[in-house]
């Protein structure tokens, strides 16, 4: 069976799917996107997604499309025409098609792209023996609270990884902090107890996996601390892991050169995995 995309509207092939060459997301990255994991059947903190979207909109001042209770109804029709049982779908809105100006245009309506692929969450190696993540300085603009499709430096600082034969690149700002991976949220465990990762702050995306992990911290028996933490703090630390929509709670083994702890997955990172597994498999919460 071919997948099929929504477009502004239709459900076409995803194959011949288009958008117009003077669409602002092409030319200008002026929109925003969201990735809603599936899992066995169920869409994970979709609400806490759609929020998000909802504020990402805003802060662009891009005008909402439709209403909630339409956009969750065409998001399952895309889950559904493409039989995605594991997988995710991609949202993205940008503020539409007009002649090509800085400035926003007038009259014009928001365009919506909606896709969904089967996909596997993690792989069960990576999961066993923990990743490699490198650090990088954090090259990015001063609103990556923001989800736009605007993510150049994210794409180089992953290239970089993938060369450096690493699964993730920490970006590292002006004072030698971590802010987050390209594509995930940075996570240690200090030999204390205390599970840390930045704060929400314009300098990272408020990952919706982030929230979910901070809600179960507590029953894992560990203690949350929002706060920046140093690359050399980092590589001294009992454990570490980073967060997303498609890995979950994945375990950080090496930082460049330096082991993470014994060079293993460690305890406490297996622990959060598992609840948050059990979290996701009932569809996380709402907003």
């Amino acid at each position: 069976m071919s997948r099929i995309a929504y477009v502004n509207g239709q459900y076409v092939p995803h194959k011949s799917a288009t958008v117009h060459i003077e669409d602002r997301g092409y030319q200008f990255a002026d929109g925003v996107y969201e990735v809603i994991t599936i899992d066995n059947g169920t869409l994970v903190d979709e609400g806490l997604h759609l929020k998000r979207l909802d504020r990402s909109l805003d802060e662009l001042r891009i005008a909402k499309p439709m209403p909630d209770r339409a956009l969750r109804t065409v998001i399952r029709e895309v889950i559904r025409r493409n039989r995605v049982q594991n997988g995710i779908i991609y949202i993205q809105m940008t503020r539409g098609v007009a002649p090509r100006d800085h400035a926003f245009p007038k009259g014009i309506e928001t365009a919506v792209v909606m896709t969904s692929r089967r996909a596997k969450l993690a792989s069960p190696q990576a999961l066993a023996e923990g990743v490699r993540v490198i650090t990088i300085p954090d090259l990015r603009w001063a609103r990556c609270d923001i989800k736009s499709v605007s993510l150049l430096p994210n794409i180089l600082g992953k290239q970089r990884a993938r060369e450096a034969g690493a699964y993730e690149a920490w970006q590292v700002d002006r004072d030698g902090n971590v802010t987050e991976g390209t594509s995930t949220n940075a996570w240690i465990i200090t030999k204390d107890g205390e599970v840390v990762t930045r704060a929400a702050t314009n300098s990272i995306l408020n990952g919706v996996t982030r929230l979910g992990i901070i809600s179960l911290i507590e029953q894992a028996g560990l203690r949350f601390v929002e706060r920046p933490f140093s690359v050399a703090e980092a590589k001294a630390a009992k454990e570490a892991f980073i967060s997303s929509a498609t890995s979950y709670v994945m375990p950080v083994v090496r930082i460049d050169e330096s082991p993470v702890g014994n060079g293993r997955p460690g305890e406490f990172a297996g622990r959060l995995r598992d609840f948050y597994s059990r979290y996701a498999a009932h569809g996380g919460r709402d907003a």
